[in-house]
């Protein structure tokens, strides 16, 4: 499982428009569009996980395109790598 990363959504934005525009790559298992507290539009990114490959493909197909007026940029989402404390 790949987390993509898009940049540049325009406000309209919605969960559903998003997973059907990158659906046409393979499943989309999961959407997390961030929005505005107060307004309830989005901010212009989001996340979706896909499998990997799938992911690339969307990756290379979708980054730079035109979605709604707005320019989005698509990012593979860097793994988070949980630190360990030691106790001294």
């Amino acid at each position: 499982m790949v987390t993509l990363s898009i940049r540049g959504l325009s406000p309209c934005t919605t969960e559903e428009s998003l997973s059907k525009l990158f659906s046409e790559f393979g499943v989309v298992h999961s959407v997390s569009v961030v929005r505005d507290l107060f307004t309830g539009k989005c901010r212009g990114f989001a996340t979706i996980k896909m499998e990997g490959h799938e992911a690339r493909l969307a990756l290379s197909e979708m980054n730079n395109r035109e979605v709604s007026g707005s320019t989005i940029r698509v990012y593979l989402e860097k793994a988070k790598l949980k630190t360990v404390k030691r106790r001294r």
